[in-house]
């Protein structure tokens, strides 16, 4: 099947896009975020937890679905290996993605809203 021309264009942006994640990457690490108690507790769960079944073929919600508990697991690794208690909550510093991920899901899941300029 032929993409059309959008398409064509869409994914000339899709590798400019990556291209600007190459230049930025040496430029960010990790940020010191605070996170709930129960937020925290409950990412350390999902990275303790073991999955035992197989993937096998995945609709594309499902993959989209799978990705994002892999990365509230490795949230997860980070308050167990870095994270410190502060009063109700705790501190650590997560990767860039990790919380690019957390906050993708926000806006697609209309937990927060995306604002136009």
């Amino acid at each position: 099947m032929d993409e059309s021309q959008e398409y064509t264009r869409y994914r000339q942006d899709s590798g400019v896009l990556a291209e600007i994640g190459r230049f930025l990457d040496p430029q960010v690490a990790r940020l010191t975020v605070r996170l709930s108690g129960d937020l925290a507790r409950a990412a350390v769960a999902a990275w303790d937890r073991d999955e035992e079944g197989e993937v096998g073929e995945e609709t594309v919600e499902q993959a989209r679905v799978r990705d994002r508990a892999a990365s509230l697991a490795l949230i997860g690794l980070a308050v167990a290996d870095r994270g410190t208690a502060s009063g109700d909550e705790v501190v650590v510093e997560l990767d860039v993605t990790e919380v690019a991920a957390a906050l993708l899901a926000a806006y697609d899941e209309a937990v927060i809203p995306l604002e136009s300029p």
